[in-house]
């Protein structure tokens, strides 16, 4: 007999999900939405905002990232490559690839 329960949906409302400062950019915060402690140990569901004027310094990620973006415009950078973005659109950001974002925008 096995002690695996079936899995069961989750469903959270993003304005109950608390935001957070992330440490790696002043301006930058996140709550998480879904990731493995809500039983999806391959995926996480983030929101991050990113205030007007802030920046987010240039990285790499072990992992890819897919993003969407929700509202406001800012500027994404990836690689040798500069993308203005706003909501509607779609990124992927391959893992390993250097990336950063700066928000020259009036609202987050």
């Amino acid at each position: 007999m096995s002690d695996t329960a079936d899995p069961e949906a989750v469903v959270k409302r993003a304005d109950a999900v608390a935001s957070e400062p992330v440490d790696a950019a002043e301006g930058l915060s996140k709550a998480v939405l879904l990731d493995e402690s809500d039983g999806a140990p391959n995926f996480a569901m983030r929101r991050f905002e990113l205030a007007p004027g802030a920046e987010v310094p240039r990285h790499t990620n072990a992992v890819e990232h897919e993003q969407y973006v929700l509202s406001g415009e800012y500027v994404v950078g990836v690689g040798d490559e500069e993308h203005a973005v706003s909501p509607g659109d779609a990124l992927l950001i391959p893992a390993g690839v250097e990336h950063w974002y700066r928000n020259a925008g009036d609202e987050p």
